[in-house]
C-alpha cells in the first residue's frame, strides 16, 4: 500500500492531466505542529501543488493570523469542530489555495477533561464549496496521537480529492 501523500500526489496529478488545472493545497495546524505539511512535502513534486502551512499553536495566533473568531474560542474552545473549520477557512484565504486542511487537538499526556479527553482531535477542511470537520479520539502517547492525526488529515484530504475528481468526471457527462 502506498503512502497517503503519494496517493494524494497521484490524484492531484490526474486531476491536472484531465482538466488542465492545478489544484493547490495548504495546511493550518495546531496540535500536529506541522506534521501534515511535513508528510505532504516528503513527496517529490509536491511544490507543484503544496503552497504552505501555518502552525497556529496558540489561541492568539489562531485568532490574529487565521481569523478564528474569539467567540468561537470562548464558546466552543480551541479544540472544537468550529475552530477546525475556521482555521481551514482562514488558511485557505491566507495561503490562496483551493483546499486547506487543519487540525486542532489535545495530544497529551495532559490537557484533557471529561468533555475533551486526551487524544481528541478535530480535522477540518475548507474548499470552494465545502467546509467540514471530523472528530477523532486516539489512545496513544503524544507522538502517536500527533502522527495518527496527521495520517487522518491526509486520509481526509485523499477522500475529498477522490470525490472532487469524481464530481468533475460526472459534470463532464
Amino acid at each position: 500500500m502506498e503512502k497517503l501523500e503519494i496517493e494524494i500526489a497521484k490524484i492531484i496529478t490526474e486531476y491536472r492531466d484531465r482538466t488542465g488545472k492545478q489544484l493547490t493545497i495548504g495546511t493550518t495546524e495546531s496540535a500536529t505542529g506541522g506534521g501534515i505539511a511535513d508528510k505532504l512535502t516528503n513527496t517529490p513534486g509536491s511544490s507543484n501543488y503544496f503552497k504552505g502551512s501555518i502552525v497556529a499553536y496558540s489561541d492568539k495566533v489562531k485568532i490574529d493570523i487565521l481569523g478564528v473568531r474569539e467567540e468561537t474560542i470562548e464558546n466552543h474552545g480551541a479544540v472544537s469542530p468550529q475552530a477546525a473549520i475556521e482555521m481551514a477557512q482562514g488558511g485557505k484565504s491566507l495561503l490562496g489555495v483551493d483546499i486547506c486542511v487543519s487540525d486542532t487537538g489535545i495530544a497529551g499526556p495532559s490537557g484533557g477533561s471529561s468533555d475533551k479527553p486526551v487524544g481528541l482531535f478535530y480535522i477540518g477542511l475548507a474548499a470552494r464549496d465545502d467546509k467540514f470537520s471530523r472528530s477523532y479520539v486516539f489512545h496513544g502517547n503524544r507522538e502517536e496521537n500527533k502522527r495518527r492525526a496527521a495520517e487522518e488529515a491526509l486520509n481526509m484530504l485523499k477522500q475529498y480529492l477522490i470525490q472532487y475528481l469524481s464530481k468533475w468526471e460526472r459534470d463532464q457527462l
